[in-house]
């Protein structure tokens, strides 16, 4: 009997540990997308993280529990992306408008865009979004738009935990 009940109590134990592996992940990366539109005058951005994610840094960084079920959930997201990505443009930060955040498969995909400014070229971006908090975090940060020609102007780049700022220029 105590040896079945070991034998059933390991097998437990091995698929517990196997759910584990399948709910948490090894990879961290997450997504943001910067559009000129010429309509507007203004860059829509347009970000997607892992809501797990997100909510464990911002909890790490308060020290307190943090889930959607928090009182100034929608205030805490929008301050961490607000900290952590910005544009800079002849050393003056462009100013972003907040215009919300919904969650979705586990995603949060959050927006903003600029006021009056709709040229991408000689851009910079500056994204720290959970590379503090994830190592392995990688971040893309698409761009399309036209540069000051009209002509047409898109590319990628990559934020990790050494680069926290690159320049949007033309190819």
């Amino acid at each position: 009997m105590l040896k079945n009940f070991s034998k059933y109590l390991i097998a437990i134990s091995f698929y517990v540990g196997l759910a584990a592996t399948a709910v948490s992940h090894t990879y961290f990366f997450g997504l943001s997308d910067l559009t000129a539109n010429p309509k507007t005058n203004r860059i829509e951005i347009v970000h997607q993280f892992t809501s797990h994610d997100i909510e464990n840094a911002i909890a790490e960084l308060k020290q307190i529990h943090f889930s959607a079920e928090h009182k100034q959930y929608d205030l805490f997201v929008q301050q961490y992306f607000e900290q952590r990505f910005s544009l800079i443009k002849h050393n003056q930060e462009i100013p972003l408008n907040w215009l919300g955040f919904e969650v979705s498969s586990g995603k949060i995909i959050a927006y903003q865009e600029s006021y009056q400014q709709n040229f991408l070229e000689q851009i910079v971006v500056k994204n720290t979004i959970l590379t503090d908090t994830y190592p392995k975090q990688v971040n893309t940060v698409n761009f399309q738009g036209k540069d000051l020609q009209g002509k047409a102007l898109f590319g990628s780049i990559m934020f990790d935990e050494r680069t926290k700022e690159a320049i949007i220029l033309l190819e």
